[in-house]
């Protein structure tokens, strides 16, 4: 099953072409909160599944073309991400890397993203207006947690996983000795998380370990990789963020990104694809107001 948020955070199962608009199936009270609709949604699903797979006689049917795609959970308490976890990127980005020659992710842990950065497929990414700095893009299998827990062994791990969408982790580089900003703001500009363009359940995907992941820009493939060729790969890194605090359903865990990671700039075209689990398309533009500070 395919669930996706549209329009005014409505939540909705993706069937083909078409959206089944599944938001008056969840309470009322979560009109005042439109943004927590697909938290609530993960965190009860034992109870809402039977209702949510009779979609097709209780829900209207909107082709999803017609739709705003936003980002499927558009307001996850945290954004974990990991650091170095393909060994063909290590040290690609030459003196702009920030992590120690020979540390993986197993070694530095995860970094947070700033939640308000999300955007989905029917949004954009937007740099600073007239930035000299380099932006970059990165291709990512996000994990979407489906049941909380704290110290939970790799061996269990799965259990604890809802689904799987696609993720652009969009970067600033620093300037060594001159910008090194901390990397959690570098990577939180807004719309600088692209996700979507739904969430494909984990029963969809049998082995979340051995899919294709690429990414062009404007037509040109940048990226290709395998998930099987994650240094740490999804169970562990279940087990790694869970020991230090607990997972809450709707979390999301971007798994890293493989080697070919590259600038992108305002009037580009980003599109990645991941087997399994979808593809989606997004422009980059400039933001409308130059910031007080400048990057």
């Amino acid at each position: 099953m395919k669930l996706a948020s549209f329009d005014d955070f409505r939540i909705g199962v993706v069937d083909g072409d078409v959206v089944y608009d599944i938001t008056p199936l969840l309470p009322a009270a979560l009109d005042l909160l439109p943004r927590q609709r697909m938290n609530w949604l993960l965190g009860n699903w034992d109870s809402m599944s039977a209702r949510v797979a009779g979609y097709r006689a209780a829900a209207q049917a909107t082709p999803w073309s017609a739709t705003r795609l936003l980002a499927p959970n558009p307001a996850p308490p945290h954004i974990f991400a990991a650091p170095a976890n393909y060994r063909k990127h290590l040290g690609e980005l030459g003196s702009r890397t920030v992590t120690k020659p020979g540390r993986t992710a197993r070694e530095q842990g995860f970094f947070l993203k700033a939640p308000g950065s999300l955007v989905g497929a029917g949004e954009a990414i937007l740099v600073p207006q007239a930035s000299s700095r380099r932006f970059d893009h990165e291709s990512e299998l996000a994990v979407i947690i489906g049941r909380g827990g704290r110290n939970i062994p790799r061996a269990n791990a799965m259990e604890h996983v809802f689904g799987y969408t696609c993720l652009i982790d969009a970067t600033m580089r620093i300037e060594k000795d001159v910008a090194e900003e901390e990397r959690s703001m570098r990577k939180s500009f807004e719309g600088f998380t692209p996700m979507g363009p739904w969430i494909v359940t984990a029963d969809e995907v049998p082995d979340p370990g051995q899919l294709r992941n690429r990414l062009w820009v404007n037509g040109e493939l940048r990226q290709e990789a395998n998930t099987a060729e994650m240094i740490v790969g999804v169970a562990e890194l279940i087990e790694l963020v869970s020991s230090v605090l607990w997972l809450q359903p709707g979390d999301v865990i971007a798994s890293g990104t493989p080697e070919g990671v590259g600038p992108f700039r305002a009037g580009d075209e980003l599109r990645i694809e991941i087997d399994s689990v979808g593809a989606m398309t997004i422009p980059v533009r400039e933001c409308d107001a130059r910031a007080p500070r400048p990057f």
